[in-house]
């Protein structure tokens, strides 16, 4: 993915919910709040005023690119980073905001009632209304809460326990509680679906959180303990009891935590690659009877399986034994508390927000209400949503555009491919077969999801918010035994950000991620390449990074590579791994350039592919000097004002330890250092900071 989402989600949770605030169904904003916009407002994808001209090009390109935007788009109080995807992700929800208002609106006394079944637009409008109506959020309160608290603690004894957790996976999606479940496609045969098991049952952000003992990681512990007990008071326990309980849940998870694997061993899917038949999943997970919870979590009949991790599944079936009843239903209490916050509202709410958004990443404020109940929307509701957007903010001139920009890029790799010196015929001859094979999703799907069986009540958020989990965890298990559907999406229309999916073999570019200042209509080509550009070759280089070559043409597991050609990439992979992992982060930290490999070598690769392809798509064309800048330098930077951005440190530390990209600055200083032809555009010299004396490439 060019970028990961810019809100930090707490495990177990959708987006981060609110305190109760004046009502209904869409409360009057203050003079000096944000306003909805009647569409979204147009900046052009090469900002000038953005540039910091004291800082030289080759020394530090970041800076000169962005040092003007840094400065003047300080970090919004509600948020822990602010970038100009940022900006564009609150500029589309301000848009939707207006559209939701005008949707939510009750019909006038008198109508005509509404005729069913409901269409797109009157389930996302009574979704918005009932999430902006916050006084009956609030005068319901626990209410949504409390028949799952009294079942976990009516729990007479651990047998129970596999029935009782599929009861709440199935009504709460976004939950792992213990483990995760799902569907998946068949590492082996990605035409197959399949059940999976996955690791899960962690409060804290990632397995290293458990496991690091540097002050600042104990520090981080102390505090959760502290959350834990606050939750657990907040739904009924005695605060002695929860001090204890809170204790016995960091264990309990620190534990799972340990049998986990690292974010960078997950990065090799033979490491969660692991099929099962129904008994020998049981044999896994001695004293868990799946026989219970199959047909609770609405999956009885499934008999076939991905266990992605069978260590982890081995230490949750030891945990059943050796950690009291007492403790498990505490644990399930807290985590069905931090996945419902939001239906809750008021204390439980907003002790999630004070841990996982305000101590973890830094953010001062919550987010107006508005805001989070568009995203909820988008979350619950998201082909729905993605419709009225469609309709109102992507042309199919846009769409037209990039599909020929992708088709440009495509080209330019199949040309690259047939030129690599390190590459045999016999690998190479796969590569284009898996090249040639990528499908291209742009804008939005070909077919939308159909939401009709989805019951939306716009005075009931909470209920809402469960039916639509209970909904999406149907439609999940859905899948499995059935044909695959390859036109299915992982992400939402308006989203602000694409990916490459390695067993569908696709490349997805959401209409979101299409909007000035990312991609501009009204400019020419070469900030364009630069931008979007550089974001089509990126996602198409993940079908080939460290992680991506693994998978075959068709989505399949399956090693197409050579010997030589599989040490070849390893050492130039290797050179990757070199440069970022020097780059320092924050305080001591540096990047994990393991765990960033896939994206570093996604950015350069992905910019050296739109280069290309804008010196072809521009070949029969003269190209002219514009705003004081050569047409290559106005492609560079393009490429770099994407990445515009400011941090708060405690986000840059939490994304140092979780997050598979790098930092904004590294993303772009660290791809024009390995590129000849940056260094020609802007004259720069060996030995200065943006000419590599060794330069990687590895596509």
């Amino acid at each position: 993915m060019r970028l990961t989402p810019l809100l930090l989600l707490a495990p177990g949770l959708a987006f981060a919910a609110v305190p109760a605030t004046p009502s209904a169904p869409s409360a009057p904003a203050p003079a000096s709040a944000e306003r909805p916009y009647d569409a979204v407002p147009y900046e052009p994808s090469l900002n000038l005023s953005a540039l910091d001209r004291s800082v030289e090009p080759c020394v530090d390109f970041y800076a000169y690119t962005c040092g003007g935007w840094k400065k003047a788009n300080p970090i919004p109080a509600d948020q822990a980073s602010w970038s100009v995807y940022g900006k564009l992700e609150v500029e589309n929800l301000q848009f939707l905001w207006g559209v939701l208002d005008q949707l939510a609106k009750p019909a006038p006394a008198g109508a005509a009632p509404r005729p069913a079944p409901e269409g797109p637009e009157q389930k996302v409008g009574d979704y918005f209304a009932a999430c902006m109506d916050t006084d009956a959020i609030a005068r319901n309160g626990l209410k949504a809460l409390q028949p799952t608290l009294d079942a976990i603690n009516a729990l007479p004894a651990a047998a129970q326990l596999p029935a009782l957790l599929g009861q709440l996976h199935l009504k709460t999606a976004d939950a792992a509680t213990a483990f995760g479940f799902g569907s998946a496609q068949d590492f082996a045969d990605s035409e197959k679906i399949i059940g999976q098991v996955t690791a899960g049952g962690l409060g804290l952000p990632d397995r290293d959180y458990y496991t690091r003992n540097d002050p600042k990681s104990v520090e981080q512990r102390n505090h959760y303990v502290a959350h834990v007990e606050k939750m657990l008071t907040l739904v009924g326990d005695t605060p002695a009891t929860a001090k204890s309980e809170a204790a016995a849940i960091l264990k309990l998870e620190t534990t799972l935590a340990k049998a986990s694997l690292t974010n960078v061993d997950k990065r090799d899917p033979h490491k969660i690659a692991h099929h099962a038949k129904l008994a020998e999943l049981q044999k896994m997970t001695p004293g868990f009877a799946w026989g219970d919870y199959l047909p609770a979590a609405g999956a009885a009949g499934v008999d076939f399986f991905n266990v992605a991790e069978p260590k982890f599944l081995a230490a949750f079936a030891k945990q059943l034994k050796d950690t009291d009843l007492p403790t498990w239903k505490a644990y399930l209490r807290f985590h069905v508390a931090q996945a419902d916050a939001a239906a809750a509202g008021g204390e439980l709410d907003d002790e999630v927000f004070a841990f996982y958004e305000k101590y973890l990443s830094g953010t001062e404020v919550q987010p107006p209400r508005w805001k989070r109940c568009v995203r909820w929307v988008d979350h619950d509701l998201g082909e729905a949503l993605g419709q009225v957007y469609v309709a109102r903010a992507f042309s199919a001139q846009v769409k037209d555009r990039t599909v020929a920009m992708t088709r440009a890029v495509e080209q330019a790799m199949e040309e690259d491919l047939k030129t690599l010196t390190w590459m045999g015929p016999a690998t190479r001859k796969a590569a284009l077969v898996k090249l040639h094979t990528v499908a291209n999703k742009i804008g939005y799907p070909d077919k939308w999801r159909d939401y009709t069986d989805l019951r939306i009540d716009r005075a009931d958020f909470a209920g809402n918010m469960e039916r639509s989990a209970t909904f999406e965890w149907k439609r999940q298990l859905g899948r499995i035994g059935k044909p695959l559907d390859r036109g299915e999406w992982l992400m939402t229309p308006p989203t602000v950000n694409a990916y490459y999916d390695g067993q569908m073999n696709d490349i997805n570019f959401p209409a979101g991620v299409l909007q000035p200042p990312l991609f501009d209509a009204k400019l020419d080509d070469a900030p364009n390449y630069g931008n979007t550009g550089a974001t089509i070759g990126h996602e198409l280089t993940h079908g080939f990074d460290d992680e991506g070559r693994q998978f075959d043409a068709k989505g399949n597991l399956r090693d197409w590579w050579t010997a030589a050609d599989a040490k070849a990439f390893q050492k130039r992979a290797q050179c990757v791994v070199d440069q970022y992992g020097a780059y320092p982060v924050v305080d001591d930290i540096k990047i994990n350039s393991k765990l960033t490999l896939g994206e570093d070598v996604a950015d350069l690769g992905g910019t050296y592919l739109a280069y290309l392809a804008w010196k072809s798509a521009t070949s029969q064309t003269k190209l002219e000097n514009a705003d004081g800048f050569t047409p290559d330098q106005r492609f560079f930077i393009g490429m770099a004002q994407w990445a515009c951005s400011n941090e708060r440190p405690d986000i840059e530390r939490l994304q140092a330890l979780t997050d598979p990209h790098s930092p904004n600055r590294y993303r772009v200083n660290g791809v024009v250092a390995n590129l000849p032809e940056f260094s020609k555009a802007f004259s720069c010299k060996a030995g200065q900071p943006m000419v590599s004396p060794k330069p990687c490439r590895v596509w």
